[in-house]
């Protein structure tokens, strides 16, 4: 089965990943060292975080110390064990079902793919994952064991331990990176492919090289690969950079958007408050460049691609490169009103574009 770095490409081809990977690491350093000084003065600056349980709402109240609710009109939590790993999920729609997999992004967890969980229940079994390191799934401790190929592996036995060899998958942000590496890697596992917000790996890879101004919107990429101070950051002022991400008008959910609830709010710092909550999520980072650039690249099974445009950290001219690397039929859609936070911005559009995705392939299929 092909993984990524497993098969020997020519040594002209092996000279152009071994030339990109050490460009890549070269970025990584310099970014890293031209960061960290200006990164500790501007955090530093904000003041020190109070212990988790004492962060303050945006209207003033304290954080609750409970978890979201879990049972989303029928769902059901769970817990999957692959070696050494227990694995949480949020589960919807009766067993037996085709399988829906739903992989979420940074910094977020299952909660993300709430309004799809309600949605698609009808008709799948829909599975929303805590990605190893994130909610309530184990996270190892050591940063090596959140390499892409350990990540893609998860998947893959996630599926099998759901009693499931297909499934329809879904990935959005970071969980989109996972999602189109799956599909390379394991092709015969996706019936259909479906990411938010994230372009083909390969071609963010070559367009960050060639595009400063991408370079620039993927600089905590770079300043993640620093220990502890990125948990920090996160940390300081009651957690005021998690709050933003989704609500201020730079990175948050655009005006025409479904803004977050206070619960909702709670339910994302009721997990990262936690003691060490950030550091698995950040250890995916921290391995992003061992197995980039790709040495395969080829998606073969129907892609849909939904993009909001107002995304703060990916430009969209990405969107539009991803269709050469899919050799099957590719559906990209982009969304002008909306923000990087697309299934929970704009859930009801979302959904409605993925029911008509499922729908014409399956009539393709007959024809």
């Amino acid at each position: 089965m092909a993984r990524p770095g497993a098969a020997c490409p020519p040594p002209a081809r092996r000279g152009m990943v071994a030339a990109r990977a050490l460009l890549f690491w070269a970025l990584v350093y310099s970014y890293c060292g031209s960061g960290a000084v200006p990164g500790r003065a501007r955090w530093g600056a904000l003041g020190r975080g109070r212990r988790p349980g004492s962060t303050r709402l945006p209207g003033g109240g304290a954080v609750p110390g409970r978890p979201p609710c879990r049972a989303l009109g029928g769902g059901l939590g769970g817990r999957e064990r692959r070696p050494g790993l227990r694995f949480h999920y949020v589960a919807a729609g009766e067993r037996g079902k085709p399988l829906m997999l739903l992989l979420h992004g940074f910094p977020e967890f299952w909660y993300s793919w709430r309004h799809q969980l309600r949605e698609f229940k009808s008709e799948y079994r829909v599975v929303a994952l805590d990605l190893r390191g994130y909610g309530e799934t184990d996270a190892p401790s050591h940063k090596e064991n959140y390499k892409l190929d350990c990540l893609i592996t998860d998947i893959k036995d996630i599926l099998e331990s759901l009693g499931y060899n297909k499934c329809v998958l879904i990935g959005h942000d970071w969980g989109g990176m996972i999602a189109w590496l799956v599909a390379i890697c394991y092709p015969e596992m996706v019936t259909k492919l479906i990411v938010v917000n994230f372009p083909h790996p390969s071609v963010f890879t070559e367009y960050i090289l060639r595009h400063p101004s991408q370079l620039i919107k993927s600089g905590y990429y770079f300043f993640f690969q620093m220990p502890w101070f990125p948990e920090f950051m996160f940390t300081v002022n009651d957690f005021k950079v998690l709050k933003n991400l989704f609500t201020s008008q730079a990175t948050g959910i655009g005006r025409k958007g479904c803004r977050l609830t206070a619960e909702d709010i709670e339910a994302y710092l009721y997990f990262f408050s936690q003691p060490g909550a950030l550091t698995g999520p950040i250890n995916h980072y921290r391995n992003i460049f061992s197995c980039l650039p790709l040495q395969h690249h080829e998606v073969i099974m129907p892609t849909l691609l939904l993009w909001g445009e107002r995304d703060a950290f990916m430009e969209v001219e990405m969107a539009e490169t991803t269709r050469i690397y899919v050799k099957n039929h590719f559906r990209l859609t982009i969304l002008s009103e909306a923000s990087h936070w697309l299934q929970q911005d704009q859930p009801d559009i979302v959904n409605k574009l993925i029911w008509t995705f499922l729908k014409e392939e399956t009539t393709r299929k007959r024809e």
